[in-house]
């Protein structure tokens, strides 16, 4: 059983289909890479494993560990454990992250059956999980998000990641936006929370970021469908030629 699998999903924003029949399967242990050309249906694939409602779903299947996922709300896909990184984290003023984090861990463990942690055992943990980003004291006190630079904002993103230790992680473009600094930390964070027990999904146009995170597959979506998966080396054809060729084999 696939940790993730994917049959013949077709989507839709109000009457324009996006998704157009992809399949595609996901074991534990495994980093997948979703490249292709813009408005060609990443995001939208990303949106509607999490379950945003702004998609519909026409046909096709999502499980997850088993279960079909479709009919599940967008915070029990959540506590079943798939995380969405955002493209574009939002602002939330006035809540801090401290605050906000301590509520969703303790959300998750009461799907669980789970106790909740104590406030010494969640700021215990939270000075662990800090460190997989390089976060500091000052910007965890922040309100989430509020004033953040864009580089913060995706430390911020991974930071949530390593609090709810997922067994699915999507990541959204993670790379957009940031200097090479700031890749090398968000980068390294994912990498370090990567386990043989959960899997990644990194969406991403440049094949900079796999410099850093190297995928075991690399999955081409275009035109609402993957048409070609290979090894880490169809990223560097992929920088090299663009995507004419990929339409070329098509025709």
């Amino acid at each position: 059983m696939s940790l993730l699998s994917i049959r013949n999903l077709h989507a839709s924003i109000g009457d324009k289909e996006i998704l157009k029949g992809v399949n595609l399967d996901v074991e534990k242990g495994e980093i997948h890479s979703i490249m292709g050309p813009n408005g060609n249906g990443k995001s939208t694939l990303a949106g509607v494993i999490a379950g945003n409602p702004k998609y519909t779903v026409t046909q096709g299947e999502i499980l997850f560990q088993g279960k079909n996922i479709l009919d599940m709300p967008v915070d029990q896909r959540a506590a079943e454990g798939i995380f969405l990184g955002f493209q574009y984290p939002v602002e939330i003023p006035g809540v801090s992250i401290t605050n906000f984090m301590r509520t969703a861990v303790n959300e998750q463990r009461r799907y669980r059956g789970l106790d909740p942690l104590s406030g010494s055992a969640f700021l215990k943990l939270m000075e662990e999980k800090k460190k997989v980003v390089e976060m500091t004291t000052n910007l965890a006190n922040r309100s989430v998000n509020e004033g953040f630079s864009g580089g913060e904002k995706k430390k911020n993103e991974i930071f949530q990641m390593a609090m709810l230790n997922p067994t699915l992680a999507i990541l959204d473009e993670t790379d957009s936006g940031l200097d090479i600094d700031a890749l090398r930390i968000v980068a390294s964070g994912v990498n370090q929370l990567h386990t043989p027990d959960n899997a990644t999904v990194v969406i991403t146009h440049y094949q900079r970021l796999l410099d850093y995170i190297v995928p075991d597959f690399v999955h081409v979506l275009y035109e609402g469908r993957i048409v070609k998966t290979g090894p880490k080396e169809l990223a560097l054809k992929l920088e090299e030629k663009g995507y004419e060729w990929i339409k070329e084999e098509l025709q």
